[in-house]
């Protein structure tokens, strides 16, 4: 009887082993049976339609248009469709209604942008940094303080042009209303006729339109550069004039296509600061401006491609300078952080 039940119990104990291991091995199998992981699927190449004022805020894409036109994608399969501009009054509505995808505009039109559309528009990259100078025919004018008495032909009032100098001016002691005279004129053109009949030795102009009007007047000198003037504030902020924005939706629907674009035009801008023969040549045969005009403007255009936290901090700190002169200068509210891509 004992024989027979310690005999029961040894076959108990291995069955009971038989089916551990079995229970075992099921969860092994479980284990490493699993399903895959589904991958993300890859965006499918768009056409990414830019547009760019004639100017400084178009000329650093010059290679990028040129390489889209020689081959028929980017590395990601992303076509692009460009448009040359002559004001931000075309580029706007179009921005607004869905007919372009991004845009390079004035830098405090990205933020009334983005307040008229709630929020519709994003800022990707500061383009353009300062690009005004004063300029003299003499020598009278070797620092801001020596503005103070004088009269200034200037095209741009109210608009950041104005926001500016008279931010400028204050900061440097002199009244923008009293303490000199500002000769307001509709066109930079008309600055240059200024000062070659004579009526004007003194002006603001942008770039590439110091060059321009170096061209008729060979002693007209660069005074003063007001971008060097505001770095010398050392406030924190910069002078800007022109970003890249793109509708939010776009941004949502193909962030794959937004990263690439940044990427091709920060090496297109390297590419036009690195060559500028070549660039100017491009840039004449877009015709955004003469190519020998170009060519000696470049260097005193400041473009750029700064992108993230250090596009956010420039940008933020212009737009707060031109919001305390005047809130609508930026739409009537300075914008939240959406507005600023990757920041």
């Amino acid at each position: 009887m004992k024989q027979w039940m310690k005999k029961g119990l040894a076959l108990c104990l291995a069955l009971a082993m038989c089916l551990s291991l079995a229970a075992c091995g099921g969860t092994e199998e479980e284990t490493t049976d699993e399903t895959p992981a589904e991958e993300t699927p890859a965006e499918e190449p768009v056409n990414v339609r830019v547009a760019a004022l004639k100017g400084p805020t178009a000329m650093g894409m010059v290679k990028l248009m040129s390489d889209s036109e020689s081959a028929e994608a980017d590395t990601a399969g992303n076509t692009y469709e460009f448009t040359l501009a002559a004001s931000a009054d075309e580029v706007s509505p179009k921005l607004m209604q869905g007919e372009l995808d991004i845009a390079c505009v004035p830098a405090n039109l990205a933020s009334v942008l983005y307040n008229r559309t709630e929020g519709g528009i994003v800022t990707l990259a500061v383009n353009t940094l300062g690009v005004l100078y004063i300029v003299e025919n003499g020598n009278a004018v070797q620092s801001m303080a020596d503005l103070a008495g004088k009269t200034i032909a200037a095209s741009g009032k109210t608009s950041t042009p104005e926001y500016a100098l008279r931010y400028l001016l204050s900061e440097n002691g002199i009244d923008p209303d009293t303490g000199l005279t500002i000769d307001w004129k509709s066109e930079h053109s008309e600055c240059v006729a200024a000062l070659a009949s004579g009526t004007a030795t003194v002006a603001m102009l942008p770039q590439p339109f110091v060059t321009v009007a170096q061209t008729q007047l060979p002693d007209l000198r660069i005074a003063l550069d007001l971008t060097e003037e505001w770095d010398a504030l050392d406030n924190g902020s910069a002078m800007l004039t022109g970003v890249v924005v793109a509708r939010a939706d776009f941004v949502a629907e193909h962030p794959a296509a937004v990263e690439q674009f940044l990427t091709s035009y920060a090496e297109s801008v390297d590419w036009v600061n690195d060559n500028t023969a070549d660039a100017a040549a491009l840039i004449g045969g877009y015709d955004i401006v003469d190519a020998a005009v170009a060519e000696k403007a470049l260097p005193y255009c400041n473009i750029v491609c700064i992108t993230g936290t250090e596009m956010m901090d420039m940008l933020s700190g212009y737009l707060s300078v031109l919001w305390e002169q005047s809130p609508e200068s930026v739409g009537g509210a300075m914008p939240n952080d959406d507005f600023y891509y990757g920041a």
